[in-house]
Order: C-alpha cells, then sequence, then structure tokens
C-alpha cells in the first residue's frame, strides 16, 4: 500500500513549531508535528528562571490572536503585567502546553530520527519506527541544538564541564564551587540561582563590566519617542528588526551577520542583580588561557598571569550558542552540503526556504536571514505568516 504523502511536517515544538503549525492547519495544510511541547523551556532552563523578554512580548500566536499569555494568565488566575512583572519559566512552559493542546491536537510526542531526499519531497522516520512522505519540513529546532562551549574548556570530561543549557536542575551543586563562564542572561540567572543554592558562585565574564537592563518605569513621551518599546526591547533599531524583517533579509549578507551577531549582546536581567552584586564573584576582562582538572576539580588560567588560577569543582558554559546544521542529526548527511549557508547557519529565502525545495528554517537557525527577533518568541508570527503565504 502506498504511504499518504503529508503537505508538511514541522520538526519542534517550541513557540515557532506551535505557532507555524496552529497558522498552517488553520488555513487547511495536513501538518504533522513531532516534539515534546516546550522542551527546551522546560527540560533546559533552570526552575527557577525568568524570562528575559516582557510578558507582552511572550506570546504564542494562533492565527487569530485569541490567545496570548496574557489571557492564558487571566484564565488561570495568574499574576500578569505587559511589562515589569517577569514571566517565569513555568508560567511560559505551561502556557506553551496548553497552546498544544488547544491549537496542535495533531502534535506527537516523538522525535525525527531522519530526514532523507526523496522524488517528491522528503522521506521522514521518527524515533517511533514510523515512515512518512512529505512535501515540505520545517526545522523549528529551538537553541539546545546549537550549544557552544569555547575551545578552552573542550577537553573537560562531562563531570567538570557542562553547557547551561544541561543544567535544569542545579540542586547537585548546593555547596560547592561552581565558575559560570558568559555575562549574558543565561549566565547571569544560572549564577543567581547557584548562588541561592549555596554554591560558592564565580561570574567569569571577558568583558570590561558586566551589564543589566534597567527595571522597567514609567517613561516619559519624550522617551517613548527616542526609544520606542518593542517585542526586543526599545529603540529604533529594535523597531527596525521587528517591523521590517524582510528589509533587513534585503541586505547584503555581510552586513546581515554582523548586526545579527553584535545586537542585542550580553546583557542580564534586571530582576537578578541585586543577588549578584550580594552573593556571586564577578570577574571580569577574565580572558581564559586554559582549563585542565586537578584533584579537586578544574584549575581556570587566565591570560593574565598576574592572576591566580581559579580552582572550582564545576565548570559551567553559559557562552551561547552557535547554528551549526552539521549537529540537527536528523538531515540526512546527503542534504547538509546542498543547503547554502551564510556565516554557518542556512541560506533563506524571503519565506524561509533553503536552498534545497521544500525544506525550510524557522527560529534561531533563521536569524541570520531576518535579524535578531528571530531569537526570541515574538518572531513566530512574522515566520508562520510567512510560511502560510508560501504553502
Amino acid at each position: 500500500m502506498d504511504q499518504s504523502v503529508e503537505d508538511v511536517v514541522i520538526i519542534g515544538a517550541g513557540p515557532y513549531g506551535l505557532s507555524a503549525a496552529a497558522h498552517l492547519a488553520a488555513a487547511g495544510r495536513r501538518v504533522r508535528v513531532f516534539g515534546t511541547p516546550m522542551k527546551t523551556w522546560a527540560d533546559h532552563m533552570p526552575d527557577d528562571m525568568h524570562l528575559k523578554s516582557e510578558g507582552f512580548a511572550s506570546d504564542l500566536y494562533d492565527p487569530r490572536g485569541e490567545f496570548p499569555l496574557a489571557a492564558y494568565c487571566a484564565e488561570n488566575h495568574i499574576a500578569y503585567a505587559d511589562i515589569g512583572l517577569p514571566v517565569s519559566r513555568r508560567v511560559f512552559t505551561d502556557y506553551g502546553v496548553e497552546f498544544a493542546r488547544r491549537y496542535v491536537p495533531m502534535m506527537q510526542k516523538t522525535d525525527v530520527a531522519a530526514v532523507r531526499p526523496a522524488t517528491q519531497g522528503f522521506n521522514v522516520e521518527l524515533q517511533s519506527g514510523e515512515r512518512l512522505k512529505t512535501r515540505h519540513v520545517v526545522s523549528a529546532v529551538g537553541i539546545t541544538h546549537y550549544a557552544h562551549i569555547a575551545s578552552a574548556f573542550a577537553g573537560l570530561p562531562p563531570h567538570l564541564v557542562s553547557h547551561s543549557s544541561a543544567r535544569a536542575d542545579l540542586s547537585g551543586f548546593a555547596g560547592k564551587s561552581v565558575a559560570v563562564v558568559g555575562s549574558g542572561a543565561s549566565a547571569v540567572d544560572c549564577a543567581s540561582a547557584l548562588s541561592k543554592l549555596g554554591a560558592d558562585t564565580h561570574l567569569l565574564s571577558r568583558r570590561a563590566a558586566v551589564n543589566f537592563h534597567s527595571p522597567p518605569r514609567q517613561r516619559t513621551l519624550v522617551e517613548r519617542a527616542r526609544a520606542p518599546w518593542t517585542t526586543i526591547g526599545p529603540g529604533w533599531k529594535s523597531v527596525l528588526c521587528t517591523q521590517a524583517p524582510l528589509l533587513f533579509h534585503a541586505m547584503p549578507e555581510r552586513f546581515r551577520v554582523e548586526i545579527t551577531r553584535r545586537y542585542l549582546g550580553p546583557v542580564g536581567s534586571w530582576f537578578v542583580h541585586e543577588q549578584i552584586k550580594k552573593a556571586v564573584h564577578v570577574h571580569v576582562n577574565a580572558l581564559i588561557k586554559s582549563a585542565t582538572p586537578s584533584q579537586s576539580g578544574v584549575a581556570i588560567m587566565f591570560e593574565d598571569e598576574t592572576r591566580p588560577p581559579l580552582l572550582v569543582d564545576h565548570v559551567i558554559a553559559a557562552t551561547g550558542y552557535r547554528v551549526n546544521l552539521a549537529r540537527l542529526g536528523f538531515l540526512d548527511p546527503t542534504l547538509v552540503p546542498r543547503i547554502k549557508l551564510a556565516a554557518g547557519a542556512p541560506a533563506l529565502s524571503r519565506s524561509f526556504e533553503s536552498s534545497v525545495p521544500g525544506l525550510f528554517f524557522v527560529g534561531p537557525s533563521a536569524a541570520n536571514a531576518f535579524g535578531p527577533m528571530m531569537r526570541f518568541a515574538c518572531g513566530a508570527k512574522f515566520a508562520s505568516r510567512r510560511l502560510v503565504q508560501r504553502l
């Protein structure tokens, strides 16, 4: 018997995968969605973490816009504010699970094992053993696929170094000494959580200072005019990034890659600033030369030889993410070389389609093509609408 051919297979059930599925299903497409809803947030973020995005910028997107985060919180009597009240990881995760229940009933909690090219479209094999055919594949995987650990720590065994995305549960570090490497939101959130557990926590930044967002406040009319508020933060550059992603897409590749790399650099959330000041050892200008196993754990050596080595039990690398399609194990080896790249990320059409016809990438994989907004949940609205127009 011939296999049925699906219109679209979506890999990943985070904000991008769920929003895209809701839009495509409403448009009458036969969609199959594979993954665990909000897995990145549920399994790879510290339990007491809060989102850097404000409440109004933390929605998932159904076609009618009838179920934003505010509506979910109202239904469940959860405190909510558009601006100024941090959204907890747990609330955001539960909201995504409920969104999936309402709008993506076709989702299956199984992972995709392989995507292989076929005569017309793709053959898809699931971890469950099921095989199916589809005309289009949308990769909506989360950032954890691209976790990056600096080369200085590459030789250390897993019991001595781990990426922050692998440390949802930090309770095992209570009473131990831990170095958190990085200065962005993941780093300071992780350091704050460790210090609350009683760990001797060191935050290592290669920058001259660890910066934090200012607490939200009522802004004057002049301030709002100079720096309008957007879903990724205030400022006219952010307005362009959120309101004109197709204009960004039309810019030269070198410009796009540089802006995506530099804009909205490492900044800690305002609500952990006091905990960092109170209970974390902050090391700035900390350029790391090497890290080697020692009797007590890890010895970190600095390029500035006047600094003594730092001895800790464990290193947590909150050093960000780098898109690398070779790390998407479900892509057939014959597919990857056919995907044109832009600084390591897939080069995409105005509809998120790669150089392999029918293969699409949304979310962080698309940041070099459409800008920094693709790193945030808010980018799912634009991506979903573009996919509907194309498919």
